[in-house]
């Protein structure tokens, strides 16, 4: 399991920015999980600073993860 990031927004309903580390970039439709290995969506999107990236996960639900929590992919 790598670490994906901080969870930084929710987006509407279903979307949830996360913040990355630019040195461990997720790949696209990775299974995104949170800390006690609970599925939250995919990472469809990657975007922003190249210093700084951000990725966008599709959630399965409604997104419940707080701000500031830590993501993991698998």
């Amino acid at each position: 399991m790598k670490t994906i990031g901080l969870a930084v927004h929710a987006v509407g309903a279903r979307i949830l920015v996360v913040q990355c580390d630019a040195a461990q970039l997720p790949k696209l439709y990775s299974e995104v999980v949170d800390r006690r290995l609970k599925p939250v969506g995919r990472v469809v999107d990657i975007f922003g600073n190249v210093s700084r990236p951000m990725a966008a996960v599709l959630c399965k639900g409604p997104c419940a993860v707080p701000a500031g929590e830590r993501l993991f992919i698998r």
